[in-house]
């Protein structure tokens, strides 16, 4: 059995995890972590009624006491961070969906999981669906470079554009090469109307809006035709089945892998 513990577990994201955990057969739950709903017991948070694993605020103490093998994090950039580099520290795994983090301190992250021999896994997408559509899109930039992006997101999203279309947009750069595309002036009515400029000219357009959960297309065009490849996201369950491969994957894995399709097709 794995013993799992999920920080950001009264969140939208966290309860998906600690009901997907506790179906798991392989799977335990020994710990959840949060600052909002402490003492509330975490499986009536998830709908699953009580499991006896109570929300808890001080993530240090739980990692002493319960020592699980991972850690599964979905909260804020900054205090995913702080938990990462905590979880480390004591031998923990982190399992890390939270979005933003910057990459100075993700490469901070990779130093000293390598130092420790410690795995890791950082991903900006655990949607399996989410991760053959940016293959796809890298594929179909061999011959289509000329690229758009638009993501969209439920309106409680603090960071734009999303991990995944800054994701997007770094393998479609790495394919291109050197290929630049745009006028070399744009005649813009209100600014930031063209959305926000990746490397080699790579537009990337971010929507907020209720009813959203997670959505992206990436379009291209060529002579006379255009190619979108889309994938949505319709329900956060949609995340669960990368989440849980990569709690299983990270087990064997020494040093930080960032993206999950590094687990699907490279591990």
């Amino acid at each position: 059995m794995i013993r799992v513990a999920v920080t950001g577990a009264a969140g939208r994201m966290g309860t998906e995890v600690v009901r997907a955990v506790w179906r798991a057969e392989d799977l335990m739950l020994v710990a959840a972590v949060d600052v909002r709903r402490v003492n509330t017991d975490a499986g009536v948070l998830a709908g699953l009624g009580e499991i006896g694993v109570p929300v808890r605020e001080d993530l240090e103490g739980v990692l002493d006491e319960v020592r699980p093998d991972v850690l599964v994090d979905f909260t804020a950039a900054a205090a995913a961070v702080q938990n990462a580099r905590l979880a480390l520290g004591k031998g923990v795994r982190p399992v890390v969906g939270t979005t933003g983090i910057p990459a100075a301190e993700l490469e901070e992250l990779r130093r000293l999981s390598a130092t420790v021999g410690v795995g890791a896994v950082v991903a900006p997408n655990f949607a399996l669906g989410a991760v053959l559509m940016m293959r796809f899109a890298a594929e179909a930039a061999r011959f289509f470079p000329q690229v758009e992006i638009i993501e969209l997101h439920h309106d409680q999203k603090i960071d734009a554009p999303s991990g995944t279309a800054l994701k997007t947009a770094e393998l479609l750069a790495e394919v291109r090469g050197d290929f630049r595309q745009g006028l070399p002036t744009e005649e813009l009515k209100l600014p930031g109307v063209r959305g926000g400029t990746y490397d080699g000219g790579i537009r990337i357009h971010s929507v907020r809006l209720p009813g959203l959960v997670a959505h992206q297309e990436v379009i291209f065009g060529g002579t006379g035709q255009t190619l979108t490849i889309r994938h949505d996201s319709t329900s956060r369950e949609s995340f669960m089945p990368g989440v849980l491969l990569a709690v299983r994957k990270v087990m064997d894995l020494r040093g930080l892998v960032y993206g999950l399709d590094r687990l699907l097709f490279e591990t």
